[in-house]
């Protein structure tokens, strides 16, 4: 490998604050030279980064659950990498890590950032670099501590899961049906439809863009919903609303259907359904439940080696200038599994 100080680091950086969809203009490529880690730190080459819905709220000003993204700034994404440099007796040169290390080819992380940038090693014996991204990365913690946690699966029960083909999706339901639930997913379009069913072995799936939702949901879950895992809001939760059972659990995840309206968010008309069938809808996010992550990457890294579950990733080629317009590729519904961008090889 080249002197770090012969290496330049390529980024992306938020520009201004999106109104509907990001577009070019929202963006700026910036460049600056790789820097030696301060004492304590360490340099991290980012191999591949996490394309998520999230990031569309992480752009808007306001308070969440997480700051946003100043203008200015390398934009927030988690990755995979290799540390290149450390000065840091607990990381050595080689060590693959997860981190949130931006959209950008080399991260500089000082000892004071580690916990914030939830800087972790990862094995890639028990995963590849992008199942790191998926089922044993944050899309995983997010379906399994909103499943268990927050869902609370009996066996027996019916689960339905929208985004069904995506990152939190696959898992959901896979987790639901090793825990002995009906399964039924609600995806776009038929191929998708089909790997959910006979690969992930779902018991059924709904095709949104069909246009016969209602229909469709009430043939799939004859006995109601006792658990809806919801990951985009808007019209299909508002349809499910009306099939759920007394007790109902509803897991609000993400909204992907609200994120780029530039009119007010579309909330649930149905909600006096809640009431009726004394069900509840509570609201999960993923940082929460830091603390518990080995148990949950524990087991499920059991069932990938058994193969119990599986984990499908669409990674994307083109390395940071190509951030973009594969982030578009989200909001389109262009993604079949969960969003990759390739940033580097070994």
């Amino acid at each position: 490998m080249p002197a770090l100080t012969a290496l330049t680091n390529h980024q992306v950086r938020l520009a201004a604050r999106p109104v509907g969809n990001t577009k070019p203009s929202d963006w700026s490529h910036t460049s600056e030279p790789v820097a030696e880690p301060s004492e304590g730190g360490v340099l991290v080459k980012t191999l591949v980064l996490s394309l998520d819905p999230a990031m569309r709220g992480w752009m808007n000003e306001g308070k969440s659950y997480i700051p946003p993204v100043g203008i200015g700034e390398v934009m927030r994404a988690g990755g995979v990498g290799v540390v290149v440099a450390s000065k840091n007796p607990g990381y050595a040169v080689g060590d693959h890590v997860y981190a949130s290390l931006g959209v950008q080819e080399y991260a500089n992380i000082p000892e004071s950032e580690f916990k914030r940038a939830g800087l972790v090693k990862v094995d890639l014996r028990v995963g590849s670099a992008t199942q790191w991204l998926n089922v044993l990365g944050m899309p995983g913690m997010t379906a399994y501590f909103g499943l268990i946690d927050v869902g609370q699966p009996k066996a027996g029960e019916t689960l339905v899961v929208s985004g069904a083909a995506g990152a939190v999706g696959q898992t959901v339901g896979q987790l639901a049906k090793i825990r002995g639930l009906r399964v039924v997913g609600i995806a776009g379009g038929p191929a998708k439809c089909d790997w959910v069913v006979k690969e992930l072995g779902f018991d059924a799936c709904i095709d949104y863009k069909a246009g016969k939702l209602k229909e469709q949901l009430r043939d799939a879950c004859p006995k109601g919903v006792d658990i809806y895992f919801d990951n985009v809001g808007g019209e299909i939760l508002d349809t499910v609303l009306t099939r759920i059972t007394r007790g109902a659990r509803i897991v609000i995840c993400g909204a992907i259907s609200q994120y780029n309206n530039t009119t007010p968010v579309q909330g649930p008309a149905n909600y006096m359904s809640l009431l009726v069938n004394r069900a509840r809808m509570e609201g999960m996010v993923v940082f929460d439940y830091v603390d518990r992550y080995p148990v949950a990457i524990a087991e499920m890294a059991g069932y990938l080696k058994t193969g119990k579950m599986k984990s499908k990733e669409d990674v994307m080629t083109g390395g940071v200038d190509a951030f973009p317009a594969t982030l578009l590729k989200l909001f389109s519904g262009e993604n079949f599994g969960k969003l990759v961008l390739q940033v580097a090889t070994e």
